[in-house]
């Protein structure tokens, strides 16, 4: 009776990590953790991303612009994927990711479809629910990314594919 009991706790709590592992609230709240343990985020200067000149974006005083650790490290922690977009004029330019396109390449470079994640985080407010990202169906959450004069100067994104 006891060996039961002790056996349905170990799978409950291994059921309970494996759906907080899938959560998409759970994981956009441990990216943007990671991140705001680097350091208050900043748009500095510019650089080139996939070609292409874009603001470089920065916590503190590392430069995410092409820098793939954190992204890469939510990718092993929680099977999802990670972007942290900056924003260039009206949009949202992918310059870190572990999104790969259907070449096998990371979509960096790449914008923020105008869809319904970039009217909320346009508008300051986090967005989570479906979405379709470089073609493939997600379980997503986005977050504005603020300079400290609260200004949008980018956003974080996670999904865990459908």
């Amino acid at each position: 009776m006891k060996l039961n009991r002790a056996l349905m706790l170990a799978t409950l709590a291994v059921s309970a990590s494996f759906a907080h592992a899938n959560d998409p609230k759970a994981t956009i709240a441990e990216l943007d953790s990671r991140l705001g343990k680097i350091g208050a985020p900043r748009v500095e200067g510019t650089d080139t991303v996939a070609g292409k000149t874009v603001p470089a974006i920065f916590f503190g005083q590392r430069k995410i612009n092409n820098n793939f650790d954190v992204v890469d490290g939510l990718r092993k922690s929680h099977q999802a994927t990670a972007t942290v977009f900056v924003k260039d004029g009206e949009e949202f330019v992918r310059v870190s990711t572990n999104v790969l396109t259907p070449e096998g390449k990371r979509g960096v470079g790449t914008q923020l479809a105008r869809n319904a994640a970039y009217a909320a985080v346009s508008k300051g407010q986090q967005f989570c629910g479906p979405i379709d990202v470089l073609g493939t169906a997600f379980d997503a959450c986005y977050n504005p990314i603020k300079a400290a004069d609260g200004a949008i100067i980018g956003v974080s994104y996670i999904g865990h594919k459908k």
